[in-house]
């Protein structure tokens, strides 16, 4: 689909669609960065079938607002100049990835992440978010990497808040812990989806 159609209603549907051909009547959500703005309306669409959700460095708006909104003022600029300049892809490129995503990947881990980085879809940073869905009584849990650059620990326990009440798990590592640190994360997983 083209990148300019994507938006947190087709992520969220995406999802729905996966766990119905999948024939799961009950899953765990974990949303890693960005999909922290579209579990809220997965939670929404797949409802009693959420066993739990995890947050894990995400990126969760106060209700109504974008990701684009939580970002500081001089890269809100920045980054609105650039879509206003007609770029529809968004692709962070290597030198920043290494410094704000490698903060504890090794070489060929920060290789593999840079093979398989796609552009972001604009609509997903600056569509308002709907936390409506967080109402319902499904439990969270929230995943705080201590040694993140791009979603910093203290802008997390932001994030965390809008959850609502949500456990924060820390996690000595960076952004990008299901790569750095794969076992690590699974200690705090595993026992959620028991």
């Amino acid at each position: 689909m083209p990148l300019d159609q994507v938006d947190i209603g087709v992520c969220a549907a995406s999802v729905r669609d996966q766990v119905d051909a999948a024939g799961f009547d009950d899953v765990v959500l974990v949303g890693h960065s960005l999909a922290g703005s579209t579990l809220p309306a997965t939670i929404g669409l797949l409802g009693d079938r959420v066993r739990h959700a995890v947050f894990v460095a995400s990126t969760v708006p106060e209700h109504g607002t974008s990701g684009l909104d939580t970002l500081d003022p001089e890269i809100q600029e920045t980054a609105r100049a650039g879509m206003e300049s007609g770029s529809r892809e968004m692709l962070m490129n290597e030198e920043i990835a290494k410094l704000v995503i490698g903060e504890d990947l090794d070489d060929e881990q920060f290789a593999w992440c840079m093979q398989i980085r796609v552009p972001e879809a604009p609509r997903l940073v600056t569509e308002a978010v709907d936390l409506t869905p967080l109402r319902s009584a499904v439990p969270r849990t929230w995943v705080r990497t201590l040694g993140d650059l791009i979603v910093a620990p203290d802008k997390q326990l932001r994030f965390a808040a809008n959850v609502g009440d949500c456990p924060v798990v820390d996690l000595d590592a960076g952004h990008m812990c299901m790569v750095s640190q794969p076992e690590a994360l699974a200690e705090i997983l595993n026992p959620l989806a028991t």
